[in-house]
């Protein structure tokens, strides 16, 4: 007896259920969240100088560092990596 879903891949139930754009959205906000804070930690930036260098206020970065937040625009993305001297790369794959 064959299983019809033993050897799928997750990607392709996600997609049947039409959740694959917004789980890869969301995971794709926390891996930025997790680099910034990583990169921040790394340069021994406290979130007010982070958030000076972004010229930007400390509740702004507050939610882009908040893994759940998904209000974040790519603005805020693109400053805060500049502020921490690396580049925003966004491809369409």
């Amino acid at each position: 007896m064959k299983h019809k879903n033993i050897g799928s891949k997750f990607d392709d139930f996600l997609e049947e259920e039409g959740l694959l754009s917004e789980v890869e959205e969301k995971a794709l906000k926390r891996v930025i969240a997790l680099q910034v804070e990583l990169l921040m930690k790394e340069k021994n930036l406290s979130k007010t100088a982070m958030a000076k260098r972004m010229q930007t206020s400390r509740s702004s970065l507050d939610r882009l560092l908040d893994p759940y937040n998904e209000s974040v625009t790519f603005h805020t993305m693109k400053k805060a990596a500049s502020a921490v001297g690396r580049k925003l790369k966004i491809e369409l794959a």
